[in-house]
């Protein structure tokens, strides 16, 4: 994403933490507005310094799109790669 690069294993992680969180019961679901992935104990290491920028929640979101595709070859699913289509 941009200057930021991420391993394809991390990214994948993301995605489940992401999907998890879509599918909680609304009822017992927090306000998305106070919910963050930085606060996931299980998000991988390599993204505690995009937890500090103010732009933390778009970049998770397009790293995200990145690996929605399961029929993508790991190669195109990273998100540094360019030209794959």
């Amino acid at each position: 994403d941009g200057d930021l690069k991420f391993s394809l294993e991390s990214v994948k992680k993301l995605k489940e933490l992401m999907d998890e969180n879509r599918h909680i019961n609304p009822r017992m679901m927090v306000s998305m507005a106070s919910y963050s992935l930085c606060d996931e104990k299980n998000l991988p290491e390599e993204f505690q310094p995009v937890c500090k920028r103010e732009d933390a929640s778009m970049i998770f979101e397009r790293l995200n799109l990145a690996v929605q595709e399961d029929d993508l070859c790991e190669i195109c699913a990273n998100a540094a790669c360019a030209g794959c289509f």
